[in-house]
């Protein structure tokens, strides 16, 4: 029996959560609502969370899109955006829709990679997580039965980045994918000042600052 456990809401998400859903019901739904809705779906062992974002969580999903999309230009990187896609696996019982993901240090691998099958492609080299705090079912574990190297969990104002390392999540300064650049504490304060110059020229400024941060390590 499918049971009704927990509606949770705040300024950034509504959410609700489902008990004893079997992998083939939750394949299923997955199915059913196709690839164009806006729900986001986790899934662990029998238990599903149907998320919705509202303005605010889109809102920094998408300025971080763009700031990576900087990172990957300017240090000269290459990528496979793939969004909130589906990590998912049956022997596992887990099933993963992050806000935002990307292959980097195997987008050759997945270049031309039309679907996604865990059980032979690689997770996606970097996830993102957006108010984190606003998912009932801690994601991290999830991540990390799944082999993703690199989450970013950003709660504003405080973002924290945790890389792979000896099968646990170690919290970083600096992400490993971008040359160990000290984007915990940065990144906050760039999405912050976009609130008051705007998206254009908080962009810009981050390139300028990523600019001088390349120099450097050169």
């Amino acid at each position: 029996m499918v049971t009704l456990a927990l509606t949770h809401s705040d300024t950034h998400t509504n959410s609700v959560i489902l008990h004893n859903i079997s992998w083939n019901t939750f394949e299923r739904i997955l199915s059913e609502t196709g690839d164009t809705r806006n729900n986001r779906f986790t899934y662990n062992q029998g238990i599903l969370e149907i998320m919705t974002p509202l303005m605010p969580h889109e809102h920094n999903k998408r300025l971080l899109e763009k700031l990576i999309d900087t990172l990957v230009e300017e240090l000269n990187l290459n990528v496979k955006s793939t969004g909130s896609l589906t990590c998912k696996r049956e022997d596992l019982a887990r099933g993963v829709e992050p806000d935002s993901s990307f292959y980097i240090q195997n987008e050759l691998i997945m270049r031309n990679k039309r679907s996604l099958d865990l059980t032979q492609d690689p997770p996606p080299d970097l996830v993102i997580e957006v108010d984190y705090a606003s998912s009932s079912i801690d994601k991290l574990p999830i991540y990390l039965a799944l082999g993703v190297p690199e989450v970013w969990r950003y709660d504003e104002p405080v973002m924290q980045i945790y890389s792979l390392s000896d099968g646990k999540y170690i919290p970083c300064n600096g992400s490993p994918t971008f040359a160990n650049l000290p984007l915990n504490t940065e990144i906050p304060r760039f999405l912050a000042s976009s609130l008051e110059i705007g998206e254009v020229a908080m962009i810009r400024s981050f390139r300028s600052w990523l600019k001088t941060q390349v120099e450097n390590i050169k």
